[in-house]
């Protein structure tokens, strides 16, 4: 994995592409020229929680919404639902601040290396003769930074804790507030600064409850090496937070780096031997390594789950765009799209705990807006569950919250946990869809509807984006919903609740799909251009209500909108559309499509650090936007379609390499440990065209089916010690019993 660490011959000149650690809470980028480098820090529960008076109001609901949509109160709606988004500068993620390693000139020559296998930062700087060598990690385990420097003369190379710069000068281009809020307009006082001993901080007070500090502690060698540990501390850390900050760092410090290493090292050597590729596509390859590393860094089981940037707040005096928050309408969802097929559970469980614990602010939301029982949640919302508003028809959406629960319904999926769908997929799609049930009401035609519709983000924030009748994005969801539903039940030998789902399932409408095959917008309308967000097509993927490899309806549709969607064109994609799109053609089949597009993505909306930069920043055609702010969700949207492309699983088949380019079929392509469904872990490598191998791992009892997509019919079985030949032709589906903890390894013979 070496050969894909970052490494960067010169000074990294923005915080976007800096060199990234993380381990779940705390997130470092180390950029600069020496004068100074600086890591700038942030904190995944570092946040101004204020709501705005607007969304507290008692005529924020959700039937004020209709009323306004219905009147065609344009200006009603901008007021009561989405201009307090930009009025007010929170609630917002923040930024925690920064060190600063300051020398007092920059450096001559630069070398920035990241080393993925052991999640190290390494800078080696030169100032005429004398080189410097700085090595830094964030802890996996117990949460605290690490910073050595070696070679540095006593003159040179001293540390600052720099807190945000919350008094300056007014930083704010007014025209666009969403990317260009100055910290300034929070008003918060400047953070005092302390030292003890070889203890310093910044203690930062908020115009909220929210109190926090950066703690470094310092310790010196007789060689000259010098070392520093440091946290992120806040008052919602318990009673005496700083004191015990303190003490902390300045055991950490006398422990030294190299002890400290010694656990980091072997958290990620055990996360790394959870699953592996071999591409003969040495881009995607390394894509998937590095954005793996990612994921690790910013999303961690008893952490917040990663907001639109991660632990990667922007450091550039302004708040973070859009606020660093957490948006339903496709943010969050994509963002959890590949760890379970990556095999990285606890790491993916961030995102299912952080839901269930909002399970009372999702109660009172579906009451207090909604006027329902059962659960939502706002659609832009803070780490709180707090309504933070913007466009009504997206931020307020009742059908968002669907696609949320599909985090449960994967989970359980792919983990063949019977007690977490009893106990908590089921209870969350069953208390969402008492929610939606609420407003759902029936057409002249029998068939039930709700009273307003949308499909993020086609006409963006205006009067015509609202749809009526029902868009295909609220009616997939609303299949899905009532479909998975009634196959938990039925799982779960609930016979009364099946017949229920049902009953509803039957009373939605079809998909809208115009007289080419293709889906639409909603019945009255086809998408007419080229739009970043993929919404009507949400019953292709991730909902996959229309099966490519099933009925020949199925597949017209699927072929007919994908396109569809190369005659409309790119020109109003960003970079998540290109990995979103790549998912398609994944589940067409077509791999040449897929690694076209995620290539489109990595290429030009990516920073050299991986960071997805949402627009085509290099300016070199593939799309008109050109701007570049970091979001994280094309990132592992870009990673779940390559997974997609080396194994499909539909909950009952299991199917290796389903959508890889010819060139990689005649070379060498392999996979280990990839989740399948159900609890089995599937590993399987193709060569020169033959299947070398597909190996299945029981982690429960199970029945699993796979198809042979390869040239050879003999294939031979392995459990245990018995092994069995069976013909079985291509494309044919192999059935294989196995009791938990059995493995069964196929291979072909020349027929």
């Amino acid at each position: 994995m070496s050969k894909y660490d970052l490494i960067v011959d010169e000074p990294i000149a923005r915080w976007d592409e800096a060199l990234p650690l993380g381990n779940g809470l705390t997130g470092c980028l180390i950029w600069g020229n020496g004068e100074p480098l600086r890591f700038s820090l942030d904190r995944g529960d570092i946040w101004d929680l204020r709501l705005a008076p607007e969304a507290l109001d008692k005529g924020f609901t959700y039937a004020e919404m209709i009323d306004c949509v219905r009147r065609g109160d344009q200006e009603a709606l901008l007021n009561r639902f989405d201009s307090f988004y930009e009025t007010y500068p929170y609630p917002t993620k923040l930024p925690a601040g920064s060190l600063e390693l300051r020398f007092s000139k920059q450096a001559d020559k630069m070398k920035n290396h990241l080393a993925l296998q052991e999640a190290c930062a390494h800078v080696q700087l030169t100032f005429g003769d004398q080189s410097i060598a700085v090595s830094s990690f964030l802890h996996a385990v117990n949460g605290l930074g690490y910073i050595r420097m070696t070679g540095a003369a006593e003159s040179i190379g001293r540390l600052e804790a720099v807190p945000p710069d919350y008094t300056g000068a007014l930083q704010e281009e007014r025209n666009n507030p969403v990317f260009a809020t100055s910290l300034t307009r929070l008003e918060y006082p400047a953070a005092t600064r302390h030292s003890e001993g070889s203890l310093k901080w910044f203690y930062q007070r908020t115009c909220h409850e929210l109190e926090y500090a950066i703690v470094v502690a310092e310790r010196k060698s007789d060689d000259g090496t010098r070392e520093w540990v440091y946290t992120i501390a806040a008052n919602h850390d318990g009673e005496n937070w700083l004191e015990h900050a303190k003490r902390k760092v300045t055991a950490a410090i006398a422990d030294g780096f190299d002890h400290a290493f010694r656990e980091h090292g072997a958290w990620w050597e055990r996360y790394w031997g959870k699953s592996s590729i071999a591409l003969p596509d040495a881009e995607a390859e390394k894509q998937w390594y590095l954005n793996n590393y990612l994921f690790a860094s910013c999303s961690r089981k008893g952490a917040s789950p990663m907001p639109l940037q991660g632990v990667w707040t922007a450091d550039e005096g302004l708040l973070p765009p859009w606020k660093g928050d957490y948006h339903h309408d496709l943010n969050t969802e994509l963002c959890y799209w590949h760890y379970l097929k990556a095999n990285h559970l606890e790491e993916g469980e961030s995102f299912i705990d952080f839901l269930w614990d909002l399970r009372p602010q999702g109660h009172q939301f579906a009451q207090s807006f909604f006027d329902a029982p059962g659960l939502n949640l706002p659609s832009v919302m803070t780490l709180t569950g707090g309504a933070m508003g913007g466009w009504a028809m997206y931020s307020m959406s009742i059908t968002n919250i669907i696609w949320v629960c599909q985090a449960f319904d994967h989970y359980w999926r792919y983990t063949g946990d019977r007690d977490f769908l009893r106990d908590k997929a089921y209870v969350y799609f069953k208390e969402t869809a008492a929610c939606v049930q609420r407003w759902l009401i029936p057409g002249e035609d029998g068939k039930l509807r709700l009273p307003v519709s949308s499909s993020p983000e086609v006409h963006d924030n205006s009067l015509e984006a609202w749809f009526d009748p029902m868009s295909n994005y609220d009616l997939a969801l609303l299949i899905y919903l009532f479909r998975r539903l009634k196959d938990m039940a039925e799982w779960l030998d609930y016979a009364a609740d099946a017949d229920q789902w049902a009953d509803v399932l039957a009373k939605l409408p079809e998909l809208a799909v115009n007289e080419r095959h293709v889906l639409m917008v909603n019945p009255k309308e086809s998408l007419q251009e080229s739009h970043r967000h993929h919404s009507h097509m949400m019953a292709i993927y991730p909902l996959q209500l229309l099966d490519h490899r099933g009925s020949e309806r199925d597949r017209q549709i699927t072929n007919a909108t994908i396109a569809n969607l190369e005659k409309l064109g790119k020109g109003q994609w960003v970079g998540y559309s290109f990995a979103w799109a790549a998912a398609f053609y994944a589940q067409q089949g077509n791999g040449e499509a897929a690694i076209y597009h995620l290539r489109q993505m990595w290429q030009h909306a990516c920073s050299p650090n991986g960071f997805h930069l949402n627009g085509d920043y290099k300016r070199a055609g593939v799309c008109m936007f050109h701007y570049r702010p970091f979001t994280l969700e094309g990132n592992f949207a870009a990673v779940n379609a390559l997974q997609e492309m080396l194994l499909h699983t539909d909950g009952e088949t299991i199917r290796p390499f389903p959508a890889i380019p010819r060139d990689w079929a005649k070379r060498s392509v392999e996979f280990r440990g990839f989740r399948g469904e159900m609890g089995v872990l599937v590993s399987a490598k193709l060569h020169a065209d033959k299947l070398e191998y597909v190996e299945l791992r029981a982690e429960r009892e199970g029945i699993f089916r796979v198809q042979n997509s390869f040239a050879g019919e003999r294939l031979m079985l392995r459990i245990g010690s018995s092994i069995q030949e069976v013909h079985c032709s291509r494309n044919e589906i192999l059935t294989i019993a196995l009791e938990a903890g059995e493995m069964c390894r196929i291979t072909s013979q020349e027929s």
